[in-house]
């Protein structure tokens, strides 16, 4: 039983649950990206927001929290997670291995881009990716809400990420 999870988006600052222990960690052969459409939280189907999600990439890495569940609470957890993350099939649930910052090595529930799935955009350019976050709204609230929690968190836990910073700093003046 696996009992670790890694945030990488909205799980940093709002993961349904209470950790255990939190430890910086990196996943290897994925990528960051607003690179699925949201048309629950962040958007609709009419007019699709973006949300983060981890696309494949040999070459890339992603940075974020590793979280570790109560083994009491991991059915409740492990169903949480899965109603919220799985609500569209987009996310695929894999057992990853992450690296700590100080070298250890676990296994963690992470949820990752179905590249096949509908909701798959991996292609946008970052302006179009700005455009679309300062409009959308879905039903927990505004997209550019999204990725200013998702940044500042990043910010917070020490975590760089010149895209999300560039996104935050082009959707703050397409809103204003």
């Amino acid at each position: 039983m696996t009992l670790w999870v890694f945030g990488y988006g909205s799980l940093l600052w709002n993961p349904g649950f209470t950790p255990v222990e939190t430890a910086h960690a990196r996943l290897e052969g994925y990528a960051r990206s607003f690179c699925m459409r949201s048309i629950h939280h962040r958007g609709t189907e009419d007019d699709p927001g973006l949300v983060l999600a981890l696309d494949a990439n040999p070459n890339g890495a992603c940075d974020g929290l590793a979280m570790q569940m109560h083994e009491a609470e991991y059915d409740a957890t492990m169903a949480y997670l899965r109603e919220r993350e799985l609500v569209s099939s987009a996310y695929l649930e894999k057992v990853l291995p992450l690296t700590f910052k100080d070298g250890r090595e676990v296994l963690a529930v992470t949820y990752v881009i179905d590249p096949d799935h509908v909701q798959y955009c991996g292609s946008l350019d970052l302006e179009e990716q700005a455009r679309i976050i300062a409009t959308a709204v879905g039903g927990r609230g505004p997209n550019s809400e999204y990725l200013f929690n998702t940044a500042s968190h990043l910010a917070e836990l020490g975590i760089p990420d010149a895209e999300l910073d560039w996104l935050c700093a082009r959707v703050r003046a397409l809103i204003a």
